[in-house]
């Protein structure tokens, strides 16, 4: 530029200036090109903080996409978004902030928002977007996640719909849901892990997602099956020219551990913290998991126990124990399970040596419950509201109500301390609702969060959690009692009577 004439230096700006009208961004080289190519239906990106995952969301809504949504946790964490959508463009033409739209150059749509609260989802509904971004995935509750994602979808002919994941490790339990979303390439125990970019696929069979071999088509109980893409592309604040050189590295350096090796170097393996005053530790369930295998034979069944689902997106979940050896969840959608004879059917199915059933009989439970009894099986009939009768181990706190005691009976039952050898199946929903709830003390009385405060804070039921409590409960066979010379009265054993 020294060299050249002030006739040259004005072609050259006139150049620049053309460049950026039509082409206002571009990925820089490396990890962020990766992922803006990336033919895959869903990418996960970031892993640290300073990668350009912002950028990217900005790129690909100015670039790429027609009719884009870009979602945080909260609608006011959208501000970073807009400010660097702002900078790019020059200006805010077209933006509406009541509105959370933004029309932008060339006809395309912007609209961003926030998943504040339980329910915020559906204003999402049926509204098409080809580009949807889930920024900062891990602070997201996992059901408003994967219900905004069904609508990722277009009606202009010939436009690519994708979506795009940005986040860091997650902090809290709540944002674990992710890591389990990307395990081929985010958990270091998958069994056949994946490497950055690598696609995988997955469909979603019997109401279980799982990884399928291709993205081929395939036919499943009379539908046809269309795989989706995926992958996870790792980016590093070292991919990034621009922040490298402001001093950004040295203040992510500074951190505190675990969050400078996951803000830092991306470790998903770094430290995720409990919350102080959650009932049962993570590290418990995943103990309880890791000795999990199925016996050559099985124990008789002592317990099977119930969640009912109480409409919309619940499960009716089985939970079968033997001795402290607890089988694979049986989950049923609750558009199967309609009505009491039908749940009752399938707890009847589910039940070997005479064990006895567990139902949690409020609202709907009331009904299989009934149908049970006629059928003369064994059933205890639990009303988790009802009050305690018991006291914690240590025979000093009392509990609020019959739900905060029975939860606390599993804490219990799990407590490397207590050598119970319980063993409980690897399912992920299983451990993310055992490590949902958390507890508070009035004086000696110890109270256990309410179903709809775990609702509010992982945005569904905690079906699979409340099964599995459900089936910890003890109580004897009628055989047992009336080899004891019980009465008919005390067949019908209420064990906290």
């Amino acid at each position: 530029m020294a060299y050249m004439t002030p006739a040259e230096r004005a072609e050259v700006d006139a150049l620049l200036a053309a460049d950026i009208r039509d082409t206002p961004w571009r990925p820089l080289p490396g990890p962020q090109l990766a992922a803006f190519q990336s033919p895959a239906d869903v990418t996960g990106y970031g892993g640290s903080a300073g990668g350009g995952k912002t950028d990217l969301a900005v790129g690909l809504t100015l670039t790429a996409h027609d009719r884009t949504l870009f979602v945080r946790r909260e609608k006011a964490q959208t501000e970073g978004f807009v400010q660097r959508l702002a900078e790019v463009l020059g200006g805010t033409d077209g933006y509406s902030s009541q509105k959370g739209a933004w029309r932008l150059p060339g006809g395309r749509l912007c609209e961003v928002g926030g998943l504040d609260n339980p329910g915020d989802e559906n204003r999402w509904q049926g509204r098409p977007h080809d580009l949807i971004v889930l920024d900062e995935a891990t602070e997201l509750r996992e059901h408003q996640a994967r219900f905004v994602l069904g609508w990722n979808r277009t009606a202009k002919a010939g436009q690519r719909c994708r979506v795009l994941m940005t986040f860091n490790p997650p902090t809290t339990v709540e944002g674990r849901w992710v890591v389990a979303y990307f395990a081929p390439w985010l958990d270091p125990k998958h069994p056949n892990p994946a490497q950055p970019g690598e696609l995988r696929w997955f469909a979603v069979l019997d109401g279980k997602e799982v990884e399928v071999p291709a993205g081929t088509p395939f036919e499943h109980d009379g539908d046809t099956i269309v795989p989706r893409s995926r992958t996870f592309i790792p980016s590093r604040i070292a991919d990034n020219p621009f922040l490298m050189g402001t001093g950004y590295e040295s203040v992510l350096q500074s951190l505190p551990e675990p969050l400078r090796s996951q803000m830092l170097y991306g470790d998903f393996n770094a430290g995720i913290e409990d919350d102080p005053w959650q009932v049962i530790p993570t590290a418990w369930v995943e103990a309880a998991q890791a000795r999990w295998k199925r016996p050559d034979k099985l124990a008789s069944m002592d317990s099977l126990g119930v969640d009912v689902a109480r409409g919309g997106r619940d499960n009716t979940i089985l939970a079968r124990r033997h001795a402290m050896w607890f089988d694979v969840p049986l989950t049923y959608p609750g558009k199967d399970t309609p009505d009491g004879p039908t749940v009752a059917g399938l707890a009847i199915a589910a039940l070997r040596d005479k064990a006895v059933i567990h139902l949690d009989v409020i609202g709907v439970g009331a009904s299989p419950y009934d149908f049970l009894v006629k059928a003369e099986q064994q059933i205890v009939g639990v009303h988790v509201a009802e009050a305690a009768r018991g006291t914690d181990k240590s025979g000093r706190l009392r509990f609020f109500n019959l739900r905060s005691e029975l939860w606390w009976r599993m804490r219990e039952a799990l407590d490397p301390t207590n050598n119970t050898g319980i063993a409980l199946p690897p399912d992920p929903r299983l451990l993310a609702d055992l490590t949902a709830p958390t507890w508070s003390l009035s004086g000696a009385t110890l109270k256990v969060a309410s179903r709809d405060e775990i609702i509010a804070k992982i945005g569904r039921s905690p079906d699979y959690g409340s099964a599995y409590v459900l089936a910890l409960m003890d109580t004897p066979k009628r055989a047992a009692l009336r080899a004891a010379g019980g009465s008919k009265r005390r067949l019908d054993y209420d064990p906290y009577a």
